[in-house]
């Protein structure tokens, strides 16, 4: 089986920090979900490739090993014995790190250079399928999980469905797009009775129609017409908690804000804190203007010079 560019795979450098693998799977992984781009073959493949490259990149033990046998990995294994034969000493662990070969599964998750080399199929370091002594934690599972913004404005339960087990997580108010949350234990089983691996949820919050978030902040825009600019008024403006109605100052311009405190989105695990709502007016013209129409505004005009 050929060498896999894990480096390529995440379109970064091999000087890559931690945060930039993550910030770089994140990324991709948005872009290329099966839930996003469904019945497309292509994207389902780089999704795996894609997910293969984190399990081995996010691992500080598994990166170090990948770096440091490289293309040259096929030879590693004697490379190895041969360093330990000369300090005279044997491991009893294998040195790939975080996934201590284990088995990863049927083949269709993870590559055939992906097991050769970390376990599961030969390669390097000793597999522990059938190992009596060798205790490994399971396989930790991503995930993908996308909200609407009103969905991640409320506490609420989902059930996912994980090696064929419902696991139900409560999902707190205030999540962000991008967040990762763990869920201990719920990854795959673990190997000779260790634990089992952890589920890590990434959170896609999808666009609203009627707010932008920033931060614990909503910003939205509202039109209203030119009489109530000019001439003052009420305004129903939306909110995540219904429908307000707010006094609109005589001679206000367009594009004016103000600010609804405490209407804006929850904060992150404070039970009772919100952020604000920055309320934009975007003043609408009057169209089709009758001739009669048309002289008032002249009259005005005139009055003003």
């Amino acid at each position: 089986m050929a060498y896999i560019d894990y480096y390529k795979t995440l379109g970064i450098s091999k000087n890559a920090t931690a945060d930039d693998i993550k910030k770089a799977y994140r990324k991709l992984a948005r872009k290329l979900h099966p839930d996003l781009n469904p019945g497309d073959k292509e994207a389902e493949k780089k999704f795996k490739e894609l997910n293969e490259a984190n399990e081995v990149l996010s691992n500080a033990e598994s990166r170090a090993k990948y770096d440091k046998y490289g293309e040259n990995w096929k030879h590693g294994e004697a490379h190895e014995k041969a360093q330990q034969q000369q300090q005279h000493q044997y491991s009893q662990q294998d040195f790939g790190g975080g996934f201590s070969g284990a088995d990863f599964g049927e083949g269709e998750a993870y590559s055939d250079f992906f097991q050769s080399m970390f376990g599961g199929a030969g390669g390097f370091g000793r597999s522990s399928r059938g190992s009596a002594s060798g205790k490994f934690k399971g396989q930790d599972v991503q995930a993908e999980l996308s909200l609407s913004l009103r969905d991640a404005a409320e506490t609420h339960s989902q059930v996912f469905d994980i090696n064929g087990k419902k696991v139900r997580i409560t999902i707190p108010a205030g999540v962000y797009d991008g967040q990762q949350i763990k869920v201990g234990g719920h990854g795959s089983p673990g190997v000779n009775g260790g634990p089992n691996g952890d589920l890590y949820i990434t959170f896609n919050i999808k666009p609203d129609a009627d707010f932008e978030r920033s931060g614990n902040d909503l910003k939205a825009k509202v039109p209203i017409d030119l009489y109530t600019a000019v001439l003052g008024g009420d305004v129903s403006i939306k909110t995540l908690g219904g429908t307000v109605n707010l006094k609109v100052k005589p001679e206000t311009q367009n594009g004016t804000t103000v600010r609804l405190k405490g209407k804006g989105f929850p904060v992150y695990k404070k039970e009772g804190e919100f952020g604000d709502l920055f309320v934009t007016y975007e003043v609408k013209l009057p169209t089709n203007l009758n001739e009669q129409q048309k002289d008032l505004f002249n009259q005005l005009k005139n009055s003003s010079l």
